[in-house]
C-alpha cells in the first residue's frame, strides 16, 4: 500500500472587470477571528477537494458552498466555482437567515456565467 501525498486544489479569488476582488475585500473586512475561521475552511475544501457535507454543500450546476460558523457566533458562506482544477472564490456573505438568499446565489451564478463565457 503506496502513501500518496495529499494533492493541493489552487484557489483564486474571483476577478470584477474593474480588478477586484469581492471575496478578498470581503474577508479583510471581517474580524481576525472570523476571517481565520473562514480561511481555515478554505483551506480545509483546498486539500480535501472533492469535499462534502458538513464543509462543503453543492448548490448545483458546478456550485459549491463552503460552510462556516464563525467565533462571532454567526454564520459565513463563500461560494465556490471548480474551473479547469483551481477553486475559484466567486462571492461570500454573512448569512441572517436559514434559507440561502436567492440574490447571493444569484451574484454567485452570474460570476460563475462570466467565468464560463
Amino acid at each position: 500500500m503506496s502513501k500518496e501525498t495529499p494533492k493541493k486544489t489552487p484557489l483564486v479569488f474571483y476577478q470584477g472587470d474593474s480588478g477586484k476582488e469581492p471575496v478578498r475585500e470581503w474577508l479583510k473586512g471581517l474580524d481576525p477571528p472570523d476571517r481565520l475561521a473562514v480561511g481555515q475552511d478554505l483551506m480545509r475544501a483546498q486539500w480535501r477537494w472533492p469535499i462534502g457535507m458538513p464543509l462543503c454543500r453543492p448548490m448545483g450546476q458546478g456550485l459549491w458552498e463552503v460552510r462556516t460558523v464563525l467565533p462571532s457566533n454567526r454564520i459565513a458562506r463563500v461560494f465556490l466555482y471548480l474551473d479547469d482544477g483551481m477553486l475559484v472564490a466567486l462571492h461570500a456573505f454573512i448569512k441572517k437567515t436559514q434559507k440561502t438568499p436567492d440574490d447571493e446565489l444569484a451574484l454567485a451564478r452570474k460570476r460563475q456565467k462570466e467565468l464560463k463565457s
